[in-house]
């Protein structure tokens, strides 16, 4: 189990993406593992042949400890000869080694002792014998079903390009229980039939679906989430500072840069970041973190920005924000966004972020306040473009609307110091030319 970020301690293996037998290059994503704060693909640190998973689906175990074992052939004498000076047990005849952690020895992780060996409890999935491709699917999907005891093939999946996600399965154990209720109402035999005790009711999962409720188990992430949200709430002491601003003409850029036939699309939250990051230049008291009695002040601005996720919230960070232009950020956002919704972030990709963003705009959501993200002193909550009555040179007009709210901690700022930040935002996004120098 490899060790994805400073704190992790445990990992999660939710999904095999090879079985044994199967080819593998060094390099290549062989499992999906869930951290504390995100569902992630680790990879193999050797070319070879899949000979034995060693934890199955859905069990945790610490870092460090071995999950697979790769049969590399003459690699493995190479890994022997690197690490001949660390001590080790006696290698075993067959050329096998089992996938270590980064920066471990590559004996760490061989199976050569009592040590390497998996309780049975945790021995292998079986593959698919009949020829049937594995059902795509969530890792929350997943985890449900396995809580469930609810089958993902035959599972029609409503998510994009037919996964199964968590809906599909809450909605195949609603079936299940519909079928077990209507067993259990079936004709009663004759009445000269012997009567024995009931048997029985089977062990049907409750359903949040039909009125019912449902005892769902915290992911990893949600867990992390919670734990995370409830100390910045009862440690930060939160204050808001709102500011409406017109976005009219950054609308009207943003039209414009669609015409460019060599400029990649640029959504209103590009444009929200990139002004962001120069504010934040500005005002650095509000790019900063508290850490004990001092303040420290981030001299470059790694904007982190909000994205859900099924089983969560991701923050992907956006490193030297302020350094890069608005195309840039566009192009990093999408891919970043991308591989956080399919779970292909790595740790560096989310992490060291200095200040962050958060959108609900594109749910209709027209204000709202976000909880600071810690150990950073404040965070962007932007809501929906919308029309509204303004006032212009002394005439009603029509205008383009966005509500902007920062929470801040009192520890570390003042609400002057944030009002200066959000009006230096505001006369970017209304003077929207300033984003392209």
């Amino acid at each position: 189990m490899p060790q994805m970020g400073f704190d992790m301690q445990e990992g999660t293996l939710v999904r095999w993406l090879k079985q044994p037998g199967d080819q593998v290059q060094r390099g290549e994503a062989i499992a999906e593992v869930e951290t504390d704060k995100a569902v992630v693909e680790i990879e193999s640190f050797h070319t070879g042949v899949v000979k034995e998973l060693l934890v199955a689906e859905g069990t945790t175990v610490p870092v460090g400890t071995p999950i697979a074992v790769i049969d590399a052939g003459d690699e493995a004498d190479t890994a022997q000869a690197e690490t001949e000076a660390t001590p080790r047990p006696a290698a075993p005849a067959d050329p096998a080694v089992a996938a270590p952690a980064p920066g471990m020895p590559a004996h760490a992780g061989a199976a050569t002792g009592p040590a390497a060996v998996a309780p049975a409890s945790v021995a292998p999935s079986p593959r698919v014998q009949d020829g049937t491709r594995r059902p795509k699917a969530s890792p929350l999907a997943r985890r449900l079903a396995s809580e469930y005891g609810v089958s993902l093939q035959g599972i029609v999946g409503s998510g994009p390009g037919g996964r199964i996600v968590k809906q599909d399965v809450l909605a195949a154990v609603t079936a299940m229980r519909s079928e077990a209720s209507g067993a259990a109402a079936a004709p009663m035999a004759p009445a000269t039939a012997p009567v024995g005790p009931a048997a029985p009711a089977p062990a049907v999962p409750v359903s949040a679906a039909q009125g019912s409720d449902a005892l769902v188990p915290m992911s990893r992430m949600r867990q992390t989430i919670a734990r995370r949200m409830a100390e910045s709430k009862q440690q930060a002491p939160h204050f808001y500072v709102t500011m409406a601003i017109e976005m009219d003409q950054a609308m009207a850029l943003r039209e414009q840069l669609k015409q460019l036939p060599d400029v990649p699309p640029v959504s209103v939250n590009d444009l929200i970041l990139k002004a962001t990051a120069i504010a934040l230049t500005r005002h650095p008291r509000l790019n900063s973190s508290l850490e004990g009695d001092a303040i420290r002040v981030h001299g470059a601005v790694h904007l982190a920005m909000a994205v859900a996720l099924e089983e969560g919230l991701i923050t992907p960070v956006i490193r030297d924000c302020h350094n890069k232009s608005l195309v840039e950020i566009a192009r990093e956002a999408r891919e970043l966004a991308e591989a956080a919704r399919a779970g292909r972030l790595k740790p560096e990709q989310y992490q060291g972020g200095t200040f962050t963003v958060s959108n609900l705009g594109m749910f209709g959501v027209e204000e709202f306040a976000a909880i600071i993200n810690p150990p950073q002193a404040a965070i962007l909550a932007v809501g929906a473009v919308t029309e509204q009555p303004v006032v212009r040179n002394g005439q009603l007009a029509v205008g383009r609307i966005m509500r902007a709210t920062v929470s801040a901690d009192h520890r570390v700022t003042d609400g002057a110091q944030v009002a200066l930040f959000l009006q230096d935002l505001k006369a970017i996004l209304e003077n929207p030319l300033r984003l392209l120098v």
